[in-house]
């Protein structure tokens, strides 16, 4: 199996009102053996642990062009400006508003895409069951 993709970028986390926008490191995360998720890290000050976000590939990728996403996570073209997306992370515990540029989603996708084409993550997320199966089969099915 290929191994997993890793890209690092910043984010720039939109406060609410006019405060000053903060530079975020996050790296974006796939695991063609998880062909339909991405993560999102948002890396912390070294002394806080790191917030992980699983999302939508598909999610994603759309989002660059078009506005999607109803639940926890929404993502759209920035209105006036197409060379920045707007992501939009909800839970119980806070709201956060986040600007990434375009071109490195774009080429972070198409990575992806590269690895694990379009269409095809039903047969990879069926060998892995297999794979998983017959190990669990070999093993007596002991844990």
């Amino acid at each position: 199996m290929t191994a997993p993709l890793v890209y690092r970028l910043t984010f720039s986390l939109i406060p609410p009102g006019d405060g000053d926008h903060v530079l975020v490191p996050v790296e974006l995360g796939y695991d063609p053996a998880d062909p339909y998720a991405v993560t999102l890290t948002f890396n912390r000050p070294p002394a806080a642990k790191a917030a992980v976000w699983e999302i939508g590939r598909d999610l994603l990728a759309d989002g660059m062009t078009a506005d999607v996403g109803d639940g926890d996570v929404q993502v759209r073209p920035l209105a006036g400006d197409p060379n920045w997306v707007e992501l939009e992370l909800s839970s119980p515990s806070g709201h956060a508003r986040f600007w990434a540029a375009a071109w490195q989603l774009a080429n972070f996708t198409e990575q992806t895409y590269a690895l694990v084409p379009a269409g095809t993550e039903h047969a990879v997320v069926e060998r892995e069951l297999d794979t998983v199966l017959a190990d669990w089969c070999t093993s007596g099915g002991a844990a």
